[in-house]
């Protein structure tokens, strides 16, 4: 993906992280489970029992993570705490919360063995990213950079003529230094980046890129771009006939290729290569059979007119944004994307996701909600500088269920296993267990 200078002298400083290439090479080897035993596996994914549910409660404590506000355990939320998340409040809405892994990740920010969260009503969902990330960790772990990030807000100014729209850039292009001082007066964290342009007849649309932080920054950078557009037309030779704070421009929560061209979020790319041996062994298909099948979703993909092509990264996100407190509406953009297939030299499977538009935060918003804050300190997702490592986590799971799609698709498990999960059982009876969907531990 072409990227602007500033954000392709970020990404190469992300990946390198202040090492030669050859350091870096070195720190992102796949770990072998043999090397670096994983963490006990998240056990029972077909047992809905209260024992189980206890069991996996346990397991999670005893590797120092708590599970009080998600069991139930907490104090109750007052309604004056949730000033600024909802309005016109008359309850909760409690969806189920599921956790995959230990999942091997081997990034920039996020590194680790690491059980993620995922809150779902969608039978079959948590399994499938539970065999995923098992044939990632056994694999040695995915590698994972956030490259770049920015938000953008795009105003747009319409006046009389293309003549005057010339005279309004006039005064606003030379007075960038300024402009980064008004953003600084309305955040201790928002900073202006880039300013772009673009001008259709007597219309003027000035694209804003900010950095946020830790925060996702929605709100941020609206207030940043209300203080700059105002202070743009106060030394502005010319006044447009209309102003708006946003011209529909920036891709705010809408799937758009804004994120291939310039950075919309925070850009992350996962990769993984997996031995054929663990392809047949927990996939059932072979490293070929995968790929044949990525294609065929590729041209499938350009017929219906897909931003990007992959399996389902918004299962992924959605699940990870409610259980973590992210605005969930976020994942119409967040989920554009592409994933990648090959057979690798030695006959493996090669897989690859790039997630151009993440938008996440680990402060702010619904983060700081009892629920969501335990999820986030699951993975390690609190405190400062923690808003790329999570991003990473976000690009890492929608690869585990890229790989657990297509395998099901390819060995043609994937109708089995829906009906397996996606089906609400008797309850006199225990549902079964296929060997699709949820691989035995193995050494």
């Amino acid at each position: 993906m072409a990227a602007p200078n500033y954000h392709a002298r970020n990404i190469r400083d992300r990946i390198l992280g202040g090492q030669t290439p050859e350091e870096a090479l070195a720190r992102f080897r796949p770990r072998s489970p043999r090397e670096e035993p994983l963490p006990p596996r998240i056990a029972g994914t077909g047992d809905y029992s209260a024992e189980k549910l206890e069991a996996r409660r346990e397991l999670l404590r005893k590797q120092g993570i708590s599970v009080t506000q998600l069991a139930g355990q907490g104090s109750e939320i007052a309604p004056a705490d949730l000033a600024g998340n909802i309005e016109n409040l008359i309850g909760f809405a409690r969806v189920p919360v599921g956790v995959i892994g230990p999942m091997r990740i081997n990034g920039t920010a996020a590194f680790g063995d690491f059980y993620i969260p995922m809150a779902t009503t969608e039978g079959a969902l948590v399994a499938s990213y539970h065999r995923g990330a098992h044939v990632i960790s056994h694999a040695g772990g995915c590698l994972v950079s956030c490259l770049t990030e920015s938000v953008a807000r795009a105003p747009c100014f319409q006046f009389n003529s293309l003549a005057q729209t010339g005279a309004f850039l006039a005064a606003v292009l030379p007075c960038y230094d300024e402009l980064q001082a008004v953003v600084a007066g309305t955040s201790n964290h928002c900073k202006l980046i880039d300013l772009r342009t673009s001008i259709v007849g007597k219309e003027v649309y000035l694209s804003f890129e900010f950095t946020t932080g830790d925060a996702a920054g929605q709100n941020m950078v609206t207030i940043a771009t209300e203080a700059l557009c105002r202070a743009i037309l106060a030394r502005s030779p010319v006044q447009p006939v209309h102003w708006f704070l946003d011209g529909n421009m920036s891709g705010d929560k809408k799937a758009t290729m804004l994120g291939f061209t310039y950075a919309r979020g925070k850009k992350v790319v996962a990769d993984v290569t997996i031995d054929r041996k663990l392809i047949r062994r927990f996939l059932h298909a072979d490293p070929e059979q995968m790929v044949r099948y990525w294609q065929i979703s590729v041209m499938g993909g350009i017929q219906s007119g897909s931003i990007g092509v992959q399996g389902h990264y918004s299962n992924a996100l959605a699940a990870l944004f409610i259980a973590c407190g992210q605005d969930v509406a976020c994942v119409s953009e967040a989920s554009v994307g592409m994933t990648r297939m090959d057979v690798s030299p030695d006959g493996g499977l090669y897989v690859s996701v790039s997630l151009p538009n993440l938008i996440v935060g680990t402060v702010g918003g619904g983060t700081r909600l009892p629920t969501a804050r335990e999820c986030l300190q699951m993975i390690g997702c609190t405190g400062n500088d923690t808003a790329r490592k999570f991003a990473e986590i976000c690009a890492a799971t929608a690869l585990a269920g890229e790989i657990s799609i297509i395998g099901a698709m390819s060995a043609g498990d994937f109708g089995q296993a829906h009906a397996t999960y996606g089906r609400r059982q008797s309850r006199d009876g225990t549902p079964s267990e296929p060997k699709t969907t949820e691989p035995a531990d193995e050494s």
